[in-house]
């Protein structure tokens, strides 16, 4: 099982729609694929038509009160389930506080997901703190998408140094970049500069109206646009990352 976190410290740059488009592709080629949906916001959750099923469950998975397989919902596509979030997502670094060995609390329900699932792709909600350290700690790989722009750049260089201070494995991180805009001279100039480090990936994904469309459609990309270059660049991407992270 290859587990694998779309992160962001800022929001608004693409996280959750990689994470669909990449977990529906996973799934597609055969993977048994599962997203958890950690964003009080519930946007995964709102694309793929899951709600969660019992109160307060996020904050119940985290307590160990609900196991996390008893939360696990299908979706209309073969191979891909989902855990669906709720507000009570919010809850999460208060009830990390309150534990003794937080930082292995994400590892250790991950674990009994190992024979069900192939690859696992974790929704996170934007910032730092103790739900992002436990985060970091228990997944495989951390995947953020950057605009290339400043203040996305500069959020990627402040989580690669939180990396690093806190003793975290910084080879698991990779990043692409996503939202590009081609008619911006800052966006190419941004990307070849980045390009030079290997922790960014080569594909990207483009800043186009279908991506956005995922919303009206509740849908991945590929189920009503897949003919759409936006899709294409998701299927290099997911190509890149399987090559990178799964094979």
């Amino acid at each position: 099982m290859v587990t694998i976190a779309l992160y962001n410290l800022k929001g608004g740059v693409g996280k959750t729609a990689a994470a669909i488009n990449l977990a529906y592709l996973a799934a597609k080629e055969g993977y048994k694929t599962l997203i958890w949906d950690m964003d009080p916001q519930g946007s995964s959750s709102f694309y793929l038509g899951a709600i969660a099923a019992t109160k307060n469950e996020s904050k119940k998975l985290l307590s160990s009160e609900m196991e996390l397989l008893d939360a696990v919902q299908s979706t209309a596509y073969a191979n891909l389930d989902i855990i669906p979030a709720d507000l009570s997502a919010r809850h999460a670094d208060v009830l990390l506080s309150e534990m003794k060995q937080s930082k292995k609390k994400i590892s250790t329900l991950l674990a009994t997901l190992k024979k069900e699932y192939e690859v696992v792709i974790l929704d996170c909600p934007p910032g730092i703190s103790l739900l992002h350290d436990a985060i970091f700690t228990g997944v495989d790989w951390v995947l953020m998408p950057n605009i290339p722009t400043t203040l996305s750049i500069r959020s990627f260089k402040t989580v690669a140094a939180y990396f690093k201070e806190n003793g975290l494995d910084k080879t698991k991180l990779k990043c692409f970049f996503s939202m590009v805009d081609h008619r911006k001279n800052l966006h190419h100039e941004v990307m070849n500069d980045f390009y030079k480090d290997n922790i960014f990936l080569k594909n990207y994904i483009p800043y186009l109206s279908d991506v956005e469309k995922m919303g009206i459609h509740e849908a991945p990309l590929e189920t009503f646009a897949a003919s759409s270059y936006a899709a294409q660049c998701y299927r290099d991407l997911w190509k890149e990352i399987r090559k990178t992270c799964i094979d």
